[in-house]
């Protein structure tokens, strides 16, 4: 176990992140731990005891603040999931070369109405702040200062997993669907197809399909993009 940093969010007990580097896969990287300041641990007589853990939900602003107070090192890679903040599984070759291409193949044809941006930070509500591989994003017409993009500027999420098809599928295309993200594409390179998600309705979608091999995707909102999907997985 790695621990990264502490710090105390405001109005609750001490509380430390610490980052399991036993495990494989995201996982969350945050757990209190109460008594532990100016105290001593009692006396139980050599009986376990289980305490209740209490966990602390995180906003988005406090997730920032704790950004810029140093918090986390600039070489880790977590994001904040439904208050929670979770340790993102490492990029490996497949993945990278994926979002390459997708990179490529969208650039050229995405007009003047949109900007194609990977791996960024996107605000979806006040407790997530994913960090999607490829965001399809409305142009700005000013785009000097600084800009966190949001669900609202959003037209299509596209996800690649490799290892992590199950936590995208079941953790974070939900919150996606919450937010009001119009379309999400789930790149599974394991099974050499990309899932379609479409029409969000609460916490999911209501249009899934998924296609493969000689098929073409469109992005709903960008009809003038499209996408072999032969290329895109290459």
């Amino acid at each position: 176990e790695r621990r990264v940093a502490s710090c105390l969010p405001l109005g609750a007990a001490p509380y430390t992140l610490h980052v399991d580097t036993t495990l494989r896969g995201p996982r969350q990287v945050g757990r209190r731990e109460r008594g532990i300041r100016g105290s001593s641990l009692p006396d139980t007589g050599g009986i376990a005891m289980s305490t209740p853990l209490r966990t602390h939900n995180f906003t988005v602003d406090e997730y920032h603040r704790m950004g810029e107070a140093g918090v986390f090192h600039e070489d880790d890679r977590v994001e904040l999931l439904d208050g929670q903040i979770v340790e993102m599984t490492p990029i490996g070759g497949l993945h990278v070369a994926c979002v390459i291409r997708l990179t490529d193949l969208l650039s050229p044809v995405m007009g003047s109405g949109a900007v194609v941006s990977v791996q960024n930070p996107l605000v979806l509500a006040d407790r997530s702040v994913p960090q999607s591989d490829i965001a399809l994003l409305r142009r700005r017409a000013d785009p000097s200062g600084a800009w966190l993009p949001s669900h609202a500027d959003c037209l299509l999420v596209i996800e690649v997993a490799d290892t992590s098809v199950e936590h995208d599928r079941d953790v974070k295309i939900p919150l996606y669907a919450r937010a009001g993200i119009p379309e999400v594409w789930l790149v599974d390179l394991s099974a050499s197809r990309i899932e379609v998600y479409r029409n969000p309705a609460g916490g999911s979608y209501a249009e899934v399909t998924s296609v493969s091999g000689g098929e073409t995707l469109t992005p709903l909102l960008l009809p003038d993009a499209r996408l072999s999907v032969a290329d895109v997985l290459g």
